[in-house]
């Protein structure tokens, strides 16, 4: 009778032991899984924010350049495409051409000394440079709790985990390389 104590006060304690790591190890990868949320809301907003100074930006340049349309048309589109995208691999490629039209919206305020010295221009570029700023901030962090989270559900115990709490991999947010990064960019010539 002892004995068959003993084993029952055993095996309800392993029990509990083993309900309480999962218990732990399943709170974790929500947690993580959490963070990666966050930091995405975080980064999609910095790209809306910039997203939403740009008509700004654009309409004071207008007032200079008129003759530049078709760096006007490119952002719009461009802008267009940032705020259709859904997925962090959408988000990078439509983040890296609309980034080469400000470039280039930019450069052309560079042949306007009188645009150059407006102070409204000169609010907006800090603006937009501060927001530049805080994407990069934010694309790291968003970067840094999608390592944190994919590591976590590939390696044991989380990969046991992972698929029966319904959680894949994250895709990091990395803007696209060569070619294809500028492929749709406005073209300025002078």
């Amino acid at each position: 009778m002892k004995q068959a104590t003993g084993i029952i006060i055993v095996l309800v304690v392993i029990v509990l032991l083993l309900g309480g790591w999962l218990g732990v190890t399943c709170n974790s990868l929500i947690a993580k899984d959490e963070e990666a949320s966050k930091a995405w809301a975080d980064t999609d907003a910095q790209l809306q924010r910039r997203n939403d100074l740009i008509p700004n930006l654009v309409s004071t340049v207008k007032g200079y350049a008129a003759h530049e349309e078709d760096v006007f048309s490119g952002i719009a589109e461009a802008r267009s495409k940032l705020a259709g995208a859904q997925t962090p691999n959408e988000k990078a490629e439509a983040d890296a051409v609309l980034s080469s039209g400000l470039s280039r919206l930019l450069a052309i305020a560079e042949n306007y000394p009188e645009l150059k010295a407006n102070e409204n221009f000169i609010r907006l570029q800090d603006e937009l440079a501060g927001t530049e700023n805080r994407i990069t901030v934010a694309r790291t962090r968003y970067n840094d709790a999608v390592k944190r989270y994919n590591t976590s559900i590939r390696q044991i115990p989380g990969s046991f985990l992972a698929g029966s709490l319904g959680l894949t991999a994250r895709e990091y947010f990395e803007p696209p390389k060569g070619h294809d990064a500028v492929a749709d960019a406005p073209k300025v010539e002078f």
